[in-house]
């Protein structure tokens, strides 16, 4: 107890708290020693607590009403002259049964808040670690929520404290293991109380858990092992570039040639996850939750600067191309026992790092190697959703970057899926080394596609540069498209319209880009 929460209690009149229907309180028994015996004791007795109820209102019902009439035998203490102490374990407004006669009574009496050490904060004193540290995020999660909520908040943050175990205690423990994170997990029971356990989560018998008790995930910083001693993979490109670095790939590596060949070390592992086109808002819990747990950071710098930096990780970037040699450095710090995290631009599976890793990883000697590849946001999808829904029917994703395959095969693949009235995604229409492709392509589809065929230039998806556009396939203007643009190119379906003048909504404002699920029922493509 705080030094002025015992003053409160001294100064008071009437001295309240909750408890169950047993008529023991937790609170009270906290602060026995302070109360006299003048004073006036109110015992505010749930009506129910887990077990059902007839009431006609439900559950909830029966709490709203108990809390109203605890509210009123407060509230007439309060108008005869009292001053009142109302008891909470913990902080007050911290999951706190106060928190109910606060909204009913405050705005009609003088209130004092009088904050509490909370279970998180004790728990922490009592496993003396670190609860977070630095720039890491604590996340505090009730153990009601429902497991795939839980499963993805675990996998996304850093430091965690769940609270109200007691029955939810299975499930909070699968979602632990479920998220990676069962291993890192401490149990804190009955934190300063008599009755105090801690230890392992994973160890806990799940019978003998009560409601007041925590699961922690301590700051992870303490935790992350030293560097691995060795040559580090190309320092010096960390900052390099390409000239023909392709928009919505990630066809580069960071720089550490090391070939270890180390027997594999428990532990270890390669994820290749996805930061989406643009960062942090376009990652997924899990991924987050991989870049939060990773000891070593591999990927074209670009992609890199996209990652939180954490005290104790290591990045190796460079510029956007020796993929394959990426691929095995990152294989080798496994082998070593690290925990990897190759960085990859939209969805790694898509023109991205994930082909290269497992390509690699197939080989001899990254065998048992353990391997994830995490879905992200790739920038068709980013761009559809900007301009619309262009690519709501059956639609292709093509590369026309000619760097790894021949221009021909490119172009015999447009003229099918132009011929199939497919809607066609872009990736890599240019770069400053590639500047004619474009064209060539307009032309290919021309031979199939209408010259009024919508066409979408979405660039800079999710950034601050962000500019969606639509125009007829005949006015595709090769010159007003970069490497940071990728292009949607309709159907004989797809439709635009206008949305207003004031320029708020999807698309552009006044555009929105669309292909309808139904098709003609014959079959066959509209005429131009």
């Amino acid at each position: 107890m705080t030094v002025r929460a015992v003053q409160a209690i001294a100064e008071a009149d009437v001295v309240a708290y909750h408890s169950a229907q047993h008529g023991r309180s937790i609170a009270r028994s906290i602060a026995a020693e302070h109360l006299r015996a003048d004073h006036i004791e109110e015992a505010l007795v749930y009506p129910v607590t887990t077990e059902n109820t007839d009431h006609p209102g439900g559950y909830r019902g029966a709490l709203e009403e108990f809390y109203a009439e605890a509210a009123e035998r407060l509230a007439a203490h309060l108008d005869a002259g009292r001053t009142v102490a109302v008891l909470a374990e913990g902080d007050p407004l911290f999951y706190g049964s106060y928190m109910h006669m606060h909204k009913r009574l405050a705005h009609r009496y003088p209130t004092e808040v009088i904050p509490g050490v909370t279970s998180v904060s004790a728990a922490a004193a009592r496993l003396g670690t670190p609860l977070s540290e630095g720039e890491e995020a604590l996340t505090v999660l009730p153990g009601t929520l429902p497991e795939e909520e839980l499963t993805a908040r675990l996998a996304s943050t850093d430091a965690v404290a769940v609270m109200k175990l007691g029955r939810t205690f299975p499930k909070v423990r699968r979602a632990l293991e479920r998220s990676g994170r069962l291993d890192e997990a401490r149990y804190v029971e009955r934190a300063t109380m008599d009755g105090e356990r801690t230890g392992r989560l994973a160890e806990v018998d799940p019978e003998s858990v009560p409601y007041f008790a925590v699961a922690v995930l301590p700051s992870r910083v303490a935790a992350l092992p030293s560097p691995v001693d060795g040559a580090r993979f190309g320092e010096a490109a960390q900052t390099g570039t390409h000239p023909d670095t392709d928009a919505g790939t990630d066809a580069g590596t960071d720089t550490d040639t090391g070939t270890g060949t180390d027997a594999a070390v428990d532990g270890g592992e390669v994820v290749v996850v996805g930061t989406g086109p643009a960062g942090p808002l376009w990652l997924t819990p899990e991924t987050r939750g991989a870049l939060a747990a990773a000891d070593d950071l591999v990927g074209y710098t670009t992609y890199l600067d996209r990652v939180p930096r954490r005290p104790g990780q290591r990045r190796h970037g460079t510029d956007n191309r020796v993929e394959s040699e990426r691929a095995e450095f990152a294989l080798d710090l496994a082998r070593r026992g690290r925990r990897v995290a190759v960085v990859s631009g939209g969805d790694p599976g898509v023109f991205a790092m994930a082909t290269a890793v497992v390509e690699v990883a197939a080989q001899e000697p990254y065998a048992d190697v353990p391997l994830r590849v995490l879905p992200g946001v790739t920038a068709a999808n980013a761009a559809a959703a900007a301009a619309g829904a262009p690519l709501g029917h059956d639609y292709a994703v093509l590369s026309l970057s000619d760097r790894l395959k021949p221009w021909e095969v490119i172009a015999e693949r447009l003229r099918a899926a132009a011929a199939a009235d497919l809607a066609l995604a872009l990736y890599n229409p240019g770069s400053r080394s590639r500047t004619w492709q474009v064209g060539k392509a307009r032309e290919v589809l021309l031979e199939h596609r209408a010259p009024d065929t919508p066409v979408v230039l979405a660039r800079d998806v999710g950034g601050p540069e962000q500019r969606i556009r639509t125009v007829p396939l005949a006015e595709l203007d090769p010159s007003q498209v970069d490497m940071r643009t990728l292009l949607i190119v309709g159907s004989s379906q797809t439709r635009v319209a206008r949305r207003g003048e004031s320029g708020a909504g999807t698309g552009t404002g006044t555009e929105v880009v669309w292909t309808p699920r139904r098709y003609p029922e014959d079959g066959r493509p509209a005429e131009g």
